[in-house]
């Protein structure tokens, strides 16, 4: 009795074809994403003697100084990009654009080669 073939057509009545998407089955539980991670920074709270040397040769160059891209460029903490580049400002190696609460702006100042401009 155990292997006996089930046939429908031999039986009187036929069975509706279950639909796939419907209610009442048993389906997989969904399951939910991790999200999207991040890689963990690991930025510099002080200064090394390569990284301050890299920063006062490099950072005075920039058409576009502002402290997250000092932090980026040099893995710094924010912090002490904003200090390093007050420190720049007080040395004339810099100048500030725009200053707020949220968001400081500082280019390169612009150095006046002495060429002959006689004639």
């Amino acid at each position: 009795m155990a292997n006996k073939p089930k046939d429908n057509a031999s039986k009187g009545k036929a069975k509706p074809a279950k639909d796939s998407g419907g209610g009442g089955g048993k389906q997989k539980k969904k399951k939910w994403s991790k999200g999207k991670t991040r890689d963990k920074l690991n930025n510099l709270v002080l200064f090394d003697k390569a990284t301050y040397e890299k920063f006062l040769k490099e950072v005075p160059t920039y058409k576009l100084i502002t402290p997250s891209v000092v932090s980026e460029r040099l893995k710094v903490r924010g912090s002490l990009a904003r200090a390093a580049l007050k420190e720049l400002v007080s040395k004339n190696l810099i100048r500030t654009v725009s200053r707020h609460s949220k968001q400081e702006i500082y280019t390169k100042i612009e150095r006046e080669t002495e060429a002959p401009a006689e004639k």
